[in-house]
Parts: structure tokens; sequence; C-alpha cells
């Protein structure tokens, strides 16, 4: 007999990153934080899910990995594959998943068909079920024109018309809309949901423990590109800074990330070695005793470090990438203008004078609590507010179903 119990699948399909699979494992955790009995598989391609913790009742299904070239097409990450054999097994793991999982919530992160569709297949088979279908969208997707276009190439809109249930924006109504400038028709507008951002906070077992090394209790800079594969250019014009040595800086903690090419990752950790102030690591799994510890912060403005720059409240400066899409500066822009953080675009790199100018300032700038803006971060608990009351649905649905007699 299959468990009673409430279930949530979410799925992802992690390309390339960590910006999806650290959103969907922030939710997943504060959903059996607050529900005792439910219980939420992740479905992830990210080749590093295993080197993160998981709470209890939080697991992930590992799908075959695939990585996004520059001209966009996709190629399996480690097999032997075409791309389309490898999608058929993701597809077919996904819905196999779904089907023995029997969630009463699906979350779909981000895009509306999955990898090149490949989770229409399971939507369709979840639909005439009890199951809830969810997309969750972050604040901000592309520049207007171009998300417009992308899914009108990939026929996006019958999806949230017939398919979907709920969509959940990730972000307070008002300083971004991740669907403007795209004509929804009414039966799409009444699905959406604001949330508000996603609070980030120190683990349990971190409270209260010295931060390792190397600067314990010295006041630091950290700097992080997330998960480093773009962030190349970032932790470059930081590091001219600090070897120009034109004006005294605080010093400089980088974490490079998992994805940073192996090539600028040995270049950056050499110049460190020759820089006093700057100490580089490559990846942590747990990043928020650095936040928690840091002075101040220097990103690049991705969805998961802008909710731990509200959520640790710290003086920031956003260097986010324009290519291969305006989501990072988009936000940065709508940030700044709200007073949240600063922006040093990234248009005037190389310029050390510009960067350590923005350095030596930024210690003393406002927090981003500063700003006063209401609401920004009830994300987590609106979600788990909306969790309830489908799972309270499904319980009512089903104990009035075994109500009805027979027919004799």
């Amino acid at each position: 007999m299959r468990s009673k119990s409430p279930k949530i699948l979410i799925y992802s399909h992690d390309s390339f990153g960590l910006g999806h699979l650290r959103r969907c494992r922030a939710i997943a955790h504060a959903l059996v934080g607050a529900f005792d009995d439910l219980s939420v598989m992740i479905l992830s391609g990210s080749p590093i899910i295993g080197s993160f913790e998981f709470r209890s009742r939080v697991d992930f299904v590992r799908i075959p990995g695939v990585i996004k070239l520059r001209n966009g097409e996709y190629t399996p990450q480690s097999l032997h594959l075409n791309i389309d054999h490898t999608l058929e097994i993701r597809s077919s793991i996904i819905e196999h998943t779904a089907e023995v999982f029997e969630p009463d919530i699906f979350i779909v992160d981000k895009e509306p068909l999955g990898l090149r569709g490949e989770v229409v297949s399971t939507l369709e088979a979840l639909k005439g079920t009890d199951t809830r279908l969810v997309l969750g969208l972050r604040d901000v997707m592309d520049d207007p024109a171009i998300l417009r276009d992308e899914w009108d190439r990939k026929n996006v809109m019958p999806a949230l018309e017939r398919l979907y249930d709920e969509i959940w924006i990730y972000g307070p109504e008002g300083i971004c809309n991740p669907v403007e400038g795209i004509a929804l028709p009414k039966t799409v507008t009444q699905k959406l949901q604001y949330t508000g951002y996603l609070r980030r906070a120190l683990p349990a077992h971190a409270e209260g423990q010295p931060l390792p090394e190397p600067f314990g209790d010295e006041p630091f800079i950290l700097v992080t590109p997330g998960g480093g594969g773009d962030g190349v250019e970032m932790v470059d014009w930081v590091m001219r800074a600090y070897e120009a040595y034109a004006r005294p800086l605080f010093p400089a903690l980088i974490v490079l990330g998992p994805f940073m090419p192996a090539a600028s990752v040995t270049e950056f950790t050499e110049r460190a070695e020759n820089l006093r102030d700057v100490e580089v690591i490559r990846f942590t799994p747990q990043i928020e005793p650095y936040l928690a510890a840091a002075t101040a912060i220097v990103g690049m403005g991705g969805y998961n470090t802008f909710c731990e720059i509200l959520s640790f409240d710290k003086p920031t400066l956003l260097v986010p990438r324009i290519v291969p899409r305006r989501e990072q500066a988009i936000r940065a822009a709508r940030a700044e203008n709200s007073g949240l953080l600063r922006v040093l675009p990234i248009d005037h790199y190389p310029n050390t004078d510009l960067m350590t100018v923005a350095l030596a300032d930024l210690p003393r700038a406002p927090r981003p609590s500063a700003a006063g803006v209401d609401n920004l971060l009830d994300g987590l608990d609106i979600i788990g507010d909306r969790v309830g009351q489908i799972l309270d649905e499904n319980r009512r649905a089903r104990k009035t179903r075994r109500l009805i007699p027979f027919p004799q």
C-alpha cells in the first residue's frame, strides 16, 4: 500500500550553474520544516547535486546531465549518446518518478515545458489526477522581447493555459515582472501569484560556529560569482583592483564556484598567492556562514545571490552579466533604483580605477534594509501557506470520494 502522507515533486532542468538547484532546495527545506509529514523529491540534472546536504524528508533523483553550447544547442554532459536519446531517457525518468511518487503538487522550475519539452508528457499524465501543477518563475526571466520570442518559438502558451493550475512568481509585486511585455490571456493572468523573494538563513548547525579560515573575526568583502561559469571577468576585475593597490581595501575572500573554467581557477589562485589581502577558495556548498560574517558582498546578480544579499542585509556591489541573458542586469538595475544596492556595469571592465573606488566605498554603503522596501522576503512563508491550502483541499477531496457510496 502506498503512503498517504503528502508529497511534492520539484523538477529543475539544471543544464548549468547553481541557481535552479539552490532555489528548489530552499523551497524544499522550508516546506518540510513547515509540515511534519511532508516529503519532497527534487528531479535535477545538476552534476553537483550530491555535494549539497539535504534535510530529512528531502531527497533527489539525478537525471542525466546536459550542457548548453554557445550556439544555444544542448549536448550530453557525460554520456556518449546523441542529445535526442539523452532527452528521451531524461523524460522517461521524470514521468516514471511522477507516476510512482504520486505527488500532491508538481512544481516545475522556470522552464514551462522543461528542457526541450521533456516535462510535457509528465504534465499531461498528471493533469487528470489530483496533483496540482505549478510553474515557478524567478522575478526576472530575460529581456521581455527575447522571452516573448522564446516562448513563441517553443509554443509555451498552450501549456500555460491548459496544463498549469498556478504560476508562482518568486518575487514581490512592484519591483520586477517576469512576464512584462507578454500578452497573456486572462485565463493565464488569473493563475499568477507573487510570493516575494525566498529568505535564506544560516543552517541550524552553523549558528554560533566560528567562521572557517582564513579570516575568522576580521572584516572582509565576500566576492561570489555564483556557479562561476560566467564570472571570470568579474573576478579578474576585482583582482586587478587589489593588484593595483591604489587605495587601502578591506581583505577579500573570493569563492570561485564549481563551474569556473579550470584554467581560470589556476590563474586566480596563483594571483591570490601574491596578494596579502586576497584569499581564494574553489567552492563551498554552504556559503551562508561566509555571507553572514562578511562586511559587504560583491556579486553578479543571479537570483539566489540577490536573495542572500537581502536576507543577510549586507552592503552590496553587483556586476551583472549581460549575455546570454539580460536577467541579472535587469534585476540589478531595478534593485539599484529601489535603493537596495549599487551596480557597476560590466561594460566598464577592466577599468581598474572604477572598481577600486567602488570597493573602497562599499563597506560604508547602506544596507538593503535602509531602503525601507516592504514585504521583500515573504516568499517561503507565502509558498508554505499556499501549499497548506492545497494539501487541505486534497485531503477533503479524498475524504469526500470515500464517503460516496458505490452504486448498487
